[in-house]
């Protein structure tokens, strides 16, 4: 595979700054140390704080990392956010930055679950430990600050994967509402690590090897059989209709994109209300560049997409 030519030209040049690496048990404590670039963020007056959900059925503890703008007052609307990392690398923390803006410009909490990893911690563990933290911050909605009619979740890749089936598990077990999801080039198919997407997505950042890791890690055995839950791969669903309102971005060129092309043609059948993305020349991660056009438009769709969400 050779699709350099289809790269934006201003992301180009991020693909010679990013680590070329191979993901596997003997490298991830490596991968997991490491630290990727992220956009500069201004200085902003946002509390942060780190409460704890206790864990469901004995559990360990769920550590959650609580944003909120320093002047806000009153109850405000939340996104739940899960980390992306392939379900076995990220942290909370490398986000840190990221929320403390996003909270300021979107005048709303944020909280961050610091959900257990693979292959430590395989399937159902992490999406438990994220059905823990929708359930402290509904609980906990009054000393949080949170408004529960307007809560939503959001994440990127592997996080983006655990919010589709946060807000399939919150569905089905009909305790809690969620009034959005918003997905960011999603992991939700373990089936991608079987059936290959179109030939010229994929061969950066995460390609077709990282995915077959990944999926194996989260699920104890190889992708791609019967037997896989819809709470581990929201694409294996077969009933999409009753889901919040959902927004989904991806890159032409992201081994993703046809899983979340997929997605989105079938949340629309259902009758659940889809704003999907699609942008030329985008891998995965793209949206770390932050002066290429591409990551700004996607940025700004993103943040328009939320600000409707929690704001109405």
């Amino acid at each position: 595979m050779n699709t350099r030519h289809l790269v934006d030209p201003e992301l180009v040049g991020l693909l010679d700054l990013l680590p070329v690496f191979e993901l596997n048990e003997q490298t991830l404590p490596l991968v997991r140390a490491r630290t990727f670039p992220r956009p500069p963020m201004p200085p902003v007056a946002v509390d942060q704080q780190v409460v704890v959900a206790p864990g469901r059925d004995g559990a360990p503890e769920v550590p959650l990392h609580c944003y909120r703008p320093s002047d806000a007052e009153g109850a405000l609307p939340c996104i739940l956010h899960m980390h992306g990392g392939g379900y076995v690398a990220g942290k909370v923390d490398d986000l840190r930055d990221i929320h403390r803006s996003l909270s300021a410009e979107l005048g709303c909490a944020i909280v961050s679950v610091d959900y257990r990893l693979a292959p430590e911690t395989h399937f159902p563990g992490n999406i438990e430990d994220c059905y823990a933290a929708l359930a402290h911050v509904v609980s906990h909605a009054a000393t949080l600050g949170i408004d529960t009619r307007r809560l939503g979740v959001m994440g990127e890749s592997a996080g983006g994967g655990l919010a589709a089936a946060l807000a399939l598990l919150a569905r089905d077990r009909g305790e809690y509402k969620l009034v959005f999801q918003h997905l960011i080039y999603p992991m939700i198919d373990d089936r991608t690590c079987v059936r290959a997407p179109h030939p010229t997505a994929g061969e950066f950042v995460w390609n077709a090897d990282k995915n077959a890791f990944g999926w194996t890690a989260l699920l104890g055995h190889a992708p791609g059989g019967d037997d896989v839950s819809p709470y581990a791969a929201a694409a294996r669903a077969s009933d999409l209709a009753g889901l919040p309102p959902t927004y989904i971005a991806t890159g032409a060129i992201d081994l993703f994109v046809d899983e979340d092309l997929d997605y989105a043609k079938r949340l629309i059948a259902a009758g659940v209300p889809c704003e999907l993305h699609v942008y030329p020349g985008a891998f995965h991660a793209f949206n770390i560049v932050p002066d290429a056009r591409v990551a700004q438009a996607a940025r700004r769709d993103s943040i328009e997409a939320l600000r409707r969400a929690l704001h109405g």
